[in-house]
């Protein structure tokens, strides 16, 4: 995408939005930020995640086909997305897949989420699932607790040489890895994070030193997504996140909301997110994160007073 190009789409996007997004708008009101004074991407105020616990965050009319919820620990108050069009998820959801890793029908999709599996309403759940769907290998699935017929499906696709993807949360990953050890030649193992109390917190270098340990693999892969979020950012390894060109990451002063740092330093993670059309595309996230030139970026951990949440709980 253009730069120029990218900051007109972006502030006419913040424009509409400000005006058509009862929620954000209140909140720039209450800043005292009138959105005919921004100018520049680095100016526009983000919307705190939190809104999308107490809140209907949506832009313009219209009625909800489905809701995203987050997930939590038992009696958190968890984040819901409204989602207006599933077209828009579905369209940011291939091309960046596709820009990353290729087309899905080259993959078996195996999916180890069983916490995510054992509730409704998961966006993480709603993203694997159409992968499979687009897979169209008779082997691709979901896997809630049966972690032996898992490894014996892994060791089949393995001898037969199919590019096969196995996309997990961190506990049940770490599961397989202590019980089912293998080598894996044709897989890429992806993990979304997701401790979830289940296990003692790892630093994402140590989960991964003990995945490419278990299974013989060079590197791992993840995926960084939340409900709030209609696109992901993929890594295809020690732990650096691209976006595809829709999405892009800035880094604010930890202790001031409004003040960017310079790349190389760390600080809280504010995403854009085109896809979030009919939502709000400015989000405040409670990640910390460091921002590379090259529009990289590393996820360092969370907030010390940020609620335990399902997808990023690596500290």
């Amino acid at each position: 995408m253009d730069k120029k190009f990218e900051e007109q789409l972006v502030l006419e996007t913040f424009r509409f939005q400000a005006v058509e997004n009862p929620v954000y708008r209140q909140y720039l009101e209450l800043l005292g930020c009138d959105p005919a004074d921004i100018a520049a991407i680095a100016d526009i105020p983000f919307l705190p995640i939190e809104f999308f616990k107490s809140h209907r965050v949506v832009t313009g009319p219209g009625t909800e086909t489905r809701i995203f919820q987050s997930s939590g620990t038992t009696g958190a108050n968890t984040s819901k997305h409204y989602i207006l069009n599933d077209e828009i998820y579905i369209d940011s959801l291939e091309s960046g897949f596709r820009k990353f890793f290729g087309e899905p029908t080259d993959y078996c999709f195996l999916a180890l989420l069983p916490s995510y599996l054992e509730r409704q309403n998961s966006s993480l759940v709603f993203m694997v699932e159409h992968l499979i769907k687009l897979s169209g290998h008779p082997m691709s699935g979901f896997y809630l607790h049966n972690r032996e017929e898992l490894a014996k499906n892994l060791e089949s696709l393995e001898k037969s040489g199919q590019k096969t993807i196995l996309i997990g949360v961190t506990f049940a990953l770490l599961d397989l890895a202590e019980q089912f050890p293998m080598p894996l030649k044709n897989t890429m193992v992806v993990e979304t994070g997701g401790m979830k109390g289940r296990r003692e917190e790892l630093t994402r270098k140590e989960l991964h030193d003990i995945l490419k340990k278990a299974f013989r693999l060079e590197s791992v892969c993840s995926e960084y997504g939340m409900t709030e979020l209609l696109s992901q950012a993929w890594s295809t390894g020690n732990g650096i996140y691209r976006t595809p060109p829709w999405m892009k990451i800035l880094i604010r002063d930890p202790y001031d909301l409004f003040r960017r740092m310079p790349d190389g330093k760390s600080g809280g993670l504010d995403v854009i997110d085109l896809a979030n059309q009919f939502s709000c595309s400015f989000i405040q996230t409670q990640d910390l994160g460091r921002l590379h030139l090259d529009g990289s970026f590393e996820v360092l951990g969370r907030f010390d007073n940020s609620e335990l949440r399902g997808c990023n709980l690596m500290v």
